[in-house]
């Protein structure tokens, strides 16, 4: 049987696989680890829409001559999804001016049967329930400035880590004084610097995933000495211990991991990030 991905012929060798369903788990587990995701199938010649997805998975690859799949990155579908979300959110906008909420709700259901919904909500649960919540009737230019915001980090993830620098630095620096704050009973400010914190970390993994997923070799990059892969881990276990004492209200501690465990981290993650900026443009 032969096997193409976007019409080349692909090297890959069957094992035990019986079945169309085990040969696509199989190949879809490898494509995501690379960034890719499976987008056709066509089976001797005859495209298989998501309809006929199910019962094709139960045929035998025994009598089958040829698997042509259609595979796009990770990043493509993800930039087409947010594209899409952003022009629904502006045809929402435009019902509600001149159509009036029956218009608006009609554009509503369309983008909550949609595939640009369907993605987003299976990929970034959180940017979905935002946008559900634009759609109805919360802030319309703050998810408008987040799917913004989310298309420049895939357009152009290099610029995106260079204009971090400045907000990840005052992010670290709020850390260092929330012990203080939490002493003198700042806790509006506190709250603010943890919020803060959360925001420029999960953009930092944004970014770090944007370019692990771009073919570039970034293999030795350290941190203070420690393996990047182990930087990250230790970062997570110090998040995890942080929110867990903040919502316990254990304020020395949350002081101590915020000032000596997290500040430093996060400068230390945006730098790794800058090292690997710069190997993709040597």
């Amino acid at each position: 049987m032969d096997i193409s991905i976007n019409g080349k012929t692909a090297d890959i060798t069957l094992e035990s696989e019986r079945t169309i369903g085990e040969l696509l788990s199989g190949i879809d587990d490898w494509l995501k680890d690379s960034g890719f995701r499976l987008t056709g199938l066509e089976i001797d010649g005859e495209k298989i829409g998501s309809g006929a997805l199910p019962p094709a998975f139960d045929r035998e690859l025994a009598g089958i001559r040829r698997v042509d799949l259609q595979v796009r990155s990770g990043a493509e579908l993800t930039l087409e999804a947010l594209g899409d979300a952003g022009a629904c959110l502006a045809a929402y906008g435009e019902a509600l001016e001149r159509g009036g909420p029956g218009e608006a709700e009609r554009v509503t259901g369309i983008w909550e049967g949609g595939a640009a919904a369907s993605f987003l909500g299976a990929e970034f649960p959180e940017l979905r329930r935002d946008l559900d919540a634009a759609f109805r009737g919360a802030n319309r230019e703050a998810a408008r400035a987040l799917l913004e915001e989310r298309m420049r980090e895939l357009a152009e993830p290099l610029g995106e880590i260079d204009r971090l620098e400045a907000l990840t630095g005052s992010a670290a620096g709020r850390l260092e004084d929330l012990p203080l704050d939490l002493q003198t009973g700042k806790d509006g400010r506190a709250a603010e610097t943890v919020a803060l914190f959360s925001a420029v970390a999960e953009k930092l993994f944004r970014l770090y995933r944007i370019l692990k997923t771009g073919g570039e070799d970034f293999s030795g990059l350290e941190v203070d000495s420690v393996p990047l892969e182990s930087f990250l881990e230790a970062w997570n276990g110090a998040v995890k211990e942080m929110l867990a004492a903040y919502q316990s209200r254990d304020l020395v501690l949350v002081g101590d991991l915020a000032e000596y465990e997290l500040a430093p981290r996060l400068r230390g993650f945006w730098g790794a990030l800058h090292t690997m900026k710069d190997r993709v443009c040597s």
